[in-house]
């Protein structure tokens, strides 16, 4: 397209832009979502431009757009909800135990280089150089984290003054 209907696009877009928002956020009640159906119906707009621009109300072309967009969604969340409703068994997850809470809230106490590489090695079990892989760090770097960060968590984690552990 040439760059007049590119200037006529851009103009129309900000002068429809906060009325289709406004449109599609009362819609769905979500501005996040409201702001992409919004956006999907001016790429449409765009993409059709040279037929939409001769259209004596333009703008009411991209809020239907936009509204059709939303009702689509609509529809697609609730057969969603029903399929997940009839085929999911809620598993409830037994709350954590102050030995977790307590070790959660020590790794939030240590550097965050050090925290990933004692959650991936401890807590998910990876090797040492899968954790370099993920890491993109040399396994020597890996094992130093590991080290370093052990020694940072025993101080968080013992319960007595001198030092003894009671949470392992």
């Amino acid at each position: 397209m040439p760059d007049s209907a590119e200037g006529d696009f851009a103009d129309f877009y900000a002068a429809t832009w906060p009325r289709t928002l406004a449109v599609t956020y009362a819609l769905t009640g979500d501005r996040g979502v409201a702001e992409e159906l919004a956006q999907e119906a001016y790429v449409k707009a765009w993409s059709h431009w040279g037929k939409v621009s001769r259209y004596d109300q333009p703008a009411a072309w991209v809020r239907q757009v936009a509204t059709r967009l939303s009702v689509s969604r609509w529809r697609r969340s609730k057969v969603a909800a029903s399929w997940l409703a009839r085929n999911r068994t809620e598993a409830v997850a037994a709350p954590p135990d102050e030995t977790t809470t307590a070790l959660v809230q020590a790794l939030q106490q240590i550097p965050e280089a050090q925290r990933r590489a004692i959650v991936l090695h401890h807590l998910a079990d990876l090797a040492v150089d899968e954790v370099a892989r993920l890491e993109h760090s040399p396994v020597g770097t890996i094992k130093a984290r590991l080290s370093r960060g052990r020694a940072a968590l025993a101080p968080l984690l013992a319960d007595e003054p001198n030092g003894a552990r009671t949470h392992v």
